[in-house]
C-alpha cells in the first residue's frame, strides 16, 4: 500500500504550483502529489506534466474545463483510493496552506480518522487577512456547526487528512457541493459516520500570486445548502422524539 497522497486542485496556479510540489516533497519525503488541473489557460497543467516526467512521485489528471473544487477533490480522492494510498491530503495550490505543517497533521492522523487543519483552535492563525474576512470565515464556521450540530471550530477549512478507512465509511463520491461547502459536507458526512475527527492548528497565509476563486455564488451555495440540511436535521430530531414518546396502556375491562 502507498502511504501519502497530497491532492492539489488547480486552475491558473502556474506561479505557485512548482514551488508547492517542491515544498511537499521536502516536508514529507516519499509523499506523492496528484495535481487535478481544470484545463488552466495559464499552462499550469503543462508545467506539472514537465515536472512529472522528471519525478515519478508527481501525477497529473487533466480535466476538460473548470468543473469546481468539489468535483476536483472527488476525482482526486477516488484516484487515490483506486491506487491504494493509506492517507489522502487536501491542499491548496496557491501557497495558503503550508506544506511544512503537513508532518504534524500526519502525526495526528495516526490516532484519528480525519484531521482538520484548523485556523481557529489554539495555535492556529491567519496571516494578512483583513478583519472582514476573519469575521466571515469564523461566522461561516459558527453557522455551519450550529445548523448541523457539529463541535468543530474550523468547519470550512480546506487543509485536511483523510485515512482511506475514513473515506470508505461514507459515500464521498456522492457529495454534491462544489465550493467551500464541499468541505462542510465532507465533514458532516464524516461526523455522522461516527469517525474520530480532530483539529490540529495551522497558519493560513493569504495568497501572494494569482486571484482568489471565492465568489458570491460559492457563499450563497453554502448558506442555502447548510440551511436546508440543518432544517432537515431539526425536523428529523423532532420526529424521532415523537416516535419515542410512550403511549398510554389502554386495557379493556370486562364487567
Amino acid at each position: 500500500m502507498n502511504t501519502v497522497l497530497v491532492i492539489i486542485p488547480t486552475y491558473n496556479e502556474s506561479e505557485t504550483i512548482a514551488t508547492m510540489i517542491a515544498r511537499v516533497s521536502a516536508a514529507v519525503p516519499g509523499a506523492h502529489v496528484l495535481v487535478v488541473d481544470d484545463n488552466s489557460p495559464d499552462g499550469t497543467g503543462d508545467l506539472v506534466d514537465a515536472i512529472a516526467t522528471r519525478d515519478d512521485s508527481v501525477h497529473v489528471l487533466h480535466r476538460a474545463g473548470k468543473l469546481g473544487l468539489g468535483s476536483a477533490y472527488r476525482t482526486g480522492l477516488a484516484w487515490g483510493i483506486a491506487n491504494s494510498y493509506a492517507y489522502l491530503v487536501e491542499l491548496d495550490g496557491d501557497g495558503s496552506h503550508q506544506p511544512e505543517e503537513l508532518p504534524s497533521l500526519l502525526n495526528a492522523a495516526a490516532a484519528s480518522d480525519v484531521v482538520l487543519g484548523s485556523r481557529w483552535v489554539t495555535g492556529g492563525a491567519v496571516v494578512d487577512w483583513p478583519r472582514r474576512r476573519v469575521l466571515l470565515s469564523k461566522g461561516g464556521s459558527w453557522y455551519a456547526r450550529t445548523m448541523l450540530g457539529m463541535p468543530y471550530r474550523d468547519v470550512t477549512g480546506g487543509y485536511r487528512v483523510f485515512s482511506a478507512h475514513a473515506l470508505a465509511s461514507f459515500d464521498f463520491e456522492h457529495v454534491v457541493s462544489e465550493g467551500y461547502c464541499f468541505q462542510i459536507e465532507m465533514l458532516w458526512k464524516a461526523h455522522r459516520a461516527g469517525l474520530t475527527i480532530i483539529e490540529a492548528p495551522i497558519s493560513f497565509v493569504e495568497r501572494r500570486f494569482g486571484t482568489s476563486k471565492m465568489s458570491t455564488g460559492i457563499v450563497v451555495e453554502a448558506v442555502l445548502r447548510v440551511g436546508i440540511w440543518g432544517f432537515r436535521r431539526v425536523v428529523s430530531a423532532v420526529a424521532s422524539r415523537f416516535r419515542r414518546t410512550p403511549t398510554a396502556d389502554v386495557r379493556s375491562v370486562k364487567r
